[in-house]
């Protein structure tokens, strides 16, 4: 689950015998369509092993969108096409340079340099120079919707005094800046992008990149990349062919992993030593590492959720155990109040709030209620003294039955303290854009993570994050505004002294406890299954060389890059 294009989390309802037996029929009628009656791992020439079958998620229908500023991209844009000067590794805190050879940071953390590499050409045959990487940042301050980290709230201005070199100044220092220029920021070809207009709305039907593949086709059902010949890596990658079927649900895609039939998913799959593991174990892998925290975001600029005792009444009666449990399998356990991805952060954590712990309290979440000025009616709902009834939807995508069973749990929560409350699942696309734009009273979705948590606090609270209803808001869903939150994250990033940023941190936790901007739930895991039948060298826990999800950019193309056929 990530905007990072770290979004996934699902679970599969059983289905008769019929069903099952009808997806399987068309799930043959599309692998053949697809591969031209070849076999998953195998290319229309017969060679073995030469192409890669991946299900990052169920989404639906794919519709065109290869720009890497679209909302939401296309499988294999980010990382496959388009790349970044750095690489960050969020599971063991390391980085590497990438389309940047090197980069330095001024002693006082306003200016950063990125040497770049030399000899690297577009797909298209062209020179990747500075002036594509000055351009990229550019176009992100005349389009400021694509400027999903909200950079130019930071940068100053760019220059490239030469053909290799980048200079960003920055208006104050910033040490965490780097990650999101270095690691999160897609670098397109000026020749192509300077005539696209705003490159969230431009559908880029033939994607030109550095990266290690090119479009070979799209349909609806599938997209399918071909190895770039100009990739600027010697002898990589090794696989020819990389193919994204579409899946809506869980159910179809979780069928054709337990059948071998694909390489590579990123499914929350119920019991899935039983359903995958044991059917081969040789082969057959799995690994959940915790990514983020899945958080009930309220839409704070409506009522009643811009009260706090409302926030806190929500809070106190949500089952979390049985999300975790139930909804989620045991496989995601309930999230810290502080929202810190544990045990990952856990030498972060506050000595004052280490011991806080989520908790059922039926009684005091009608107390606050009854405080604020709500009266219980004769029907059970609460109403304020106008007579507006607590009443709202949690917005949860169609075919992400692990988080339609979590909503399905907080709705009968709070149905039951005397709210009315409806589940409301949609499309992807609707759901992404309704919580961009602010159309939605509360929905159930993920966090965006770093190297340090003042990532996930700064996607989640910073006011440079969010924007006015109807304007597309970068992450910063739930539109929380606040001075001292604002001057907990310059603190952080103002400084590069480790107490400093510490006591920043505290501070972050604690307005995340006591205000509830945004409300934790259960951890999100990493879902990654994976099969050595055909390749090898996938991430494992004792070799994290990169977050081993298919839905994780740039993560993937690492991942590709390092596997081999076997």
């Amino acid at each position: 689950m990530s905007p990072t294009s770290l979004f996934g989390v699902w679970k599969a309802k059983s289905r008769t015998g019929l069903l099952l037996m009808t997806l399987l029929m068309v799930l043959t009628l599309m692998l053949a369509a697809c591969g031209g009656g070849t076999t998953p791992g195998q290319s229309s020439n017969g060679t073995k092993n030469s192409v890669l079958t991946v299900v990052p998620s169920p989404i639906g229908d794919f519709a065109k969108a290869f720009s890497p500023y679209s909302a939401s991209p296309r499988y294999g844009t980010q990382g496959l096409v388009y790349e970044t000067l750095m690489f960050f590794n969020r599971e063991d805190g390391t980085s590497k340079p990438w389309l940047a050879t090197s980069t330095q940071v001024s002693a006082d953390a306003k200016t950063i340099t990125f040497n770049l590499r030399q000899g690297v050409k577009w797909s298209d045959g062209k020179p990747f120079t500075s002036d594509d990487v000055a351009f990229t940042l550019n176009m992100l301050k005349q389009y400021p919707a694509a400027d999903g980290s909200a950079l130019w709230k930071t940068i100053k201005s760019v220059e490239n005094p030469d053909a290799n070199t980048v200079v960003v100044n920055l208006l104050s220092p910033s040490s965490p800046i780097l990650w999101y220029l270095g690691g999160q920021t897609w670098i397109v070809p000026k020749h192509i992008f300077e005539t696209a207009g705003d490159p969230t709305k431009f559908v880029n039907d033939n994607p030109i990149g550095t990266g290690p593949y090119t479009l070979k086709s799209m349909t609806p059902q599938l997209i399918d990349w071909v190895k770039n010949p100009n990739f600027w890596q010697p002898g990589k990658p090794e696989i020819n062919e990389i193919r994204y079927p579409s899946f809506k649900s869980n159910t179809g895609a979780e069928l054709v992993l337990s059948r071998g039939e694909v390489d590579w998913t990123g499914l929350f799959t119920p019991d899935i030593n039983k359903t995958f593991v044991s059917r081969n174990p040789k082969t057959n892998h799995y690994w959940f590492p915790s990514a983020n925290v899945v958080m009930l975001y309220l839409n704070l600029t409506k009522a009643p959720f811009n009260n706090l005792a409302v926030r806190q009444a929500i809070s106190l009666v949500l089952d979390r155990d049985q999300m975790f449990k139930v909804a989620e399998s045991g496989y995601e356990p309930v999230a810290h109040p502080t929202a810190l991805v544990l045990p990952a952060n856990q030498s972060f954590m506050s000595t004052d709030l280490a011991s806080n712990a989520f908790a059922i309290d039926t009684a005091k979440a009608q107390s606050l209620l009854e405080g604020a000025g709500y009266t219980k009616g004769s029907d059970g709902i609460y109403a304020d003294k106008s007579g507006k009834k607590l009443e709202f939807g949690i917005n949860v995508v169609t075919g992400w039955t692990d988080w339609v069973t979590n909503c399905q749990i907080m709705a009968k929560n709070l149905t039951d303290l005397g709210m009315k409350v409806t589940v409301n699942s949609v499309s992807f696309d609707a759901y992404f854009a309704g919580l961009q734009s602010g159309k939605y009273d509360a929905s159930i979705s993920w966090t965006n993570t770093g190297p340090t948590p003042y990532y996930l606090y700064y996607s989640l609270l910073g006011s440079a994050n969010t924007a006015p209803i109807g304007q597309n808001a970068p992450s910063n869903w739930e539109r929380w505004q606040d001075k001292q939150t604002d001057d907990l994250l310059a603190q952080f990033a103002g400084s590069t002294d480790k107490d400093t940023q510490q006591k920043a941190l505290n501070g972050l936790q604690k307005i995340m406890v006591d205000q509830l901007p945004s409300i934790p739930l259960v951890y999100g895991a990493t879902w990654y299954e994976y099969s050595t039948a055909r390749f090898t060298g996938w991430p494992t826990e004792k070799d994290p060389y990169a977050m081993p999800a298919p839905y994780s950019f740039p993560d993937a193309e690492v991942v590709i890059l390092n596997l081999k056929s076997v």
